[in-house]
């Protein structure tokens, strides 16, 4: 599900950002794939939700154990997506 990020207040702050959470064997195989890490551990991909599809970073989250991926407003809008909504997104590591 689609999940809005918190304030320290645990109020969504202005121009929150929203995510996925990718966790699981996506995950595992994301950490042994993931030759070219950038700054902070991120992880480059071409993530694809429905008929969107744009170059990102991944972001470790040792809470989740897996992967954060940002979903920015442009793909929220052209796929309809809210908070909450479960979406699927196919993601391919960048070189």
């Amino acid at each position: 599900p689609v999940w809005l990020w918190q304030g320290s207040d645990g109020a969504p702050a202005k121009g929150a950002w929203y995510f996925l959470t990718i966790d699981g064997e996506t995950a595992q195989a994301i950490r042994a794939g993931a030759v070219n890490a950038a700054a902070w551990g991120s992880v480059y991909v071409e993530a694809t939700i429905g008929n969107t599809t744009w170059r990102t970073s991944l972001f470790p989250s040792k809470q989740a154990g897996g992967w954060l991926l940002p979903l920015k407003a442009a793909v929220r809008k052209a796929e309809k997506i809210t908070e909450g909504m479960v979406v699927e997104a196919r993601l391919a590591l960048a070189s």
